[in-house]
């Protein structure tokens, strides 16, 4: 088979990007029974969804390592921290994600090629929240 023959069709680029950083919390707006009142912890996962309609070369929508300044933040600011005494809201994983995809819009969005799409924060195996971000 002659691979210079095979079709590439058009469309979009999309990449993700996991992180991860340990961190406790509570949700004190909950009712005192429900058990994320309390304080406990989770292992939280990020991943960071970004896509691009052509690649930069030598062909990224953007380099995996261009995004090292948000594990530096996930690293310094959030890990091994209790969120809700350090954050300006309840942190909720829906909030959280939304609160990381700004970080990320004001401090690599221009300095990385790609447009962010999401983020996704999961707290354990089974449970997930997402950000779709509009307008970039």
């Amino acid at each position: 088979m002659d691979l210079n023959s095979v079709p590439l069709p058009s469309g979009a680029f999309t990449i993700g990007k996991k992180f991860g950083f340990e961190a406790g919390h509570r949700l004190p707006g909950l009712a005192p029974e429900h058990k994320c009142s309390r304080q406990h912890g989770h292992s939280y996962e990020v991943e960071v969804i970004l896509t691009a309609p052509h690649l930069e070369e030598p062909g990224f929508v953007t380099d995996f390592g261009a995004l090292a300044p948000f594990k530096k933040f996930l690293d310094t600011e959030l890990d091994h921290r209790n969120l809700h005494e350090i954050l300006p809201f309840e942190p909720t994983s829906e909030r959280l994600a939304q609160f990381l995809a700004g970080w990320f819009i004001q401090n690599l969005l221009e300095k990385v090629p790609g447009r962010l799409v999401a983020v996704l924060v999961r707290e354990t195996g089974s449970s997930w929240a997402r950000f779709d971000v509009e307008g970039q």
